[in-house]
This record gives structure tokens, C-alpha cells and sequence, in this order.
């Protein structure tokens, strides 16, 4: 599905995902990736489990994966489908024990804090439920609450940015308390490499995220990482070429 303030598009089924996204080769042009189950109507745990498991095979950063996840036991199921972290959203506000339990079983590192703000005049509103349910609490309000709950990040989503390709909503950073000690993981609106630069000259930034296929498909994450480790930023700078050839020799020595 692709995204645009939230309301989506099916731009293609998982074959075609797979064609144009080859992540056991983009895992060298990123440092996690992140799956999210959008469904709206009729969710298929099953079926999303699976897909995790097809996209995540041979991928070798970590994997994060979440969406309407109802219980620890759904969580489980996804961690055994590949994925190393578990996404959070509505549920923090509907049963936040379960999340506790979640944090208590895997361990706050392996739970991801998710949050989607719009902004309607002067306020900040928080949205669950993929962005159909607005909570009546202030962003700021939520914020504070999740940098004190026990989980191990917390992904910060402009639901105004989301798929416009426009760049970050860097306001949303202010809402954030002082000294947070969290990592925080700004989503909704990259388009090109420049966002992801902007972005992470904030101090208040830990790591970037892009939804936005069409703007780096073919070799666009390549060249924007490439990119970014010119502008000096710190990133791992995988040798490919050397890589591949181990993949090859593995894949003959079986």
C-alpha cells in the first residue's frame, strides 16, 4: 500500500514488492527496516506474519514489525516470523498492561513506541486506530507519557507529511520533553536524501524513516546513503561488492 495523509492506495501485491525491493541486497542501504500492517477491515494475522517472514528472508539489519497488534501472543508470532522488534501503537492506549507484558517478556529493547500526530490549527492531536480514532490528549500530554513508559524507542509520524514527499515536520521534535533519553525515530514525509540529511542534524534525531517507495526505488536508498556518509554522517559503510562475493561462494559451498 502506498500512503498519503494516511489514506491509502494499493500500489502492488507482495510479488511485486519483492521485484522492486530485493532487501536481502537494500539491507546494505539501510540500518533497519520496518513493516507495518495497514489493513483496515478483515486484518489477516496469518497472512501478515507470512509476509514478514518472505520480505525478511536473507535480510540481515533487523526488522521491526507491528500493526493492530492485539497481544503478546501476536507479538510472538511475529518475532518467530522473523522480526526482531515489535511496533506499538493503539495499544498502549487501549491495554497498556499488555505492553507491559510485552516489555516484561522480550525486554523494552525489543518494543517500539508508535505515534501519529496531525496538526489542526494550533494544536497537536494524537490518532490511533491507522489514524481513524482521534485521542482526547494533547500531543505533548502523550509524548511525556510514553517517554516514561518502559518500552525501548519511540517512532514520532507526521500524519500532514505522511507520503508527500514534502520532508520531515520538524516541528513535531518540539513537542518533545528536554533530555529525552529514548531514541527517537522521525517518520512521515521524506522524499529525497536532503530530508533524511535534515533530519538527522537534529540532535533531538537518532534515525530516519521512509515510507515513500516511488522516490527511492531502483538505486535511490543507495545513493541517498552514499549520500549522507559524504556528508559525514555516521553510518555504517557496508563493502557490497566484498559481501556479494561471500553470499556467492556460501551459496556454492550448499
Amino acid at each position: 500500500m502506498l500512503s498519503r495523509n494516511f489514506r491509502l492506495q494499493k500500489v502492488g501485491d507482495l510479488s511485486w514488492l519483492q521485484k522492486n525491493y530485493d532487501f536481502s541486497s537494500i539491507a546494505f542501504s539501510i540500518d533497519e527496516l520496518i513493516i507495518l500492517d495497514v489493513s483496515r477491515n478483515n486484518r489477516d494475522e496469518s497472512k501478515f506474519c507470512a509476509c514478514v517472514k518472505a520480505l525478511t528472508k536473507g535480510c540481515f539489519v533487523p526488522i521491526s514489525a507491528g500493526g493492530a497488534i492485539r497481544s503478546v501472543e501476536e507479538a510472538r508470532k511475529l518475532l518467530h516470523s522473523g522480526a526482531d522488534k515489535i511496533i506499538v501503537n493503539t495499544l498502549i492506549h487501549s491495554e497498556p498492561e499488555i505492553v507491559e507484558e510485552m516489555v516484561s517478556e522480550f525486554g523494552s529493547q525489543c518494543v517500539i513506541a508508535s505515534i501519529d500526530v496531525k496538526k489542526v490549527g494550533d494544536i497537536y492531536e494524537v490518532w490511533i486506530e491507522n489514524g481513524t480514532v482521534r485521542l482526547a490528549v494533547l500531543a505533548v500530554e502523550w509524548l511525556q507519557k510514553l517517554i516514561k513508559f518502559p518500552v525501548g524507542e519511540i517512532y514520532l509520524n507526521s500524519m500532514d507529511r505522511d507520503g508527500t514527499g514534502q520532508g520531515y515536520f520538524m516541528e513535531l521534535l518540539d513537542l518533545l520533553p528536554n533530555n529525552v533519553t529514548k531514541p527517537i525515530i522521525l517518520a512521515g514525509g521524506a522524499g529525497k536524501y536532503n530530508h533524511f540529511s535534515e533530519g538527522l542534524r537534529d540532535d533531538r534525531v537518532d534515525a530516519v524513516a521512509t515510507a515513500h517507495l516511488f522516490n527511492f526505488v531502483g538505486d535511490g536508498l543507495k545513493t541517498a546513503r552514499q549520500s549522507l556518509i559524504g556528508e559525514g554522517f555516521s553510518l555504517p559503510h557496508w563493502d557490497v561488492e566484498l559481501l556479494d562475493n561471500l553470499k556467492g561462494s556460501v551459496k556454492n559451498l550448499c
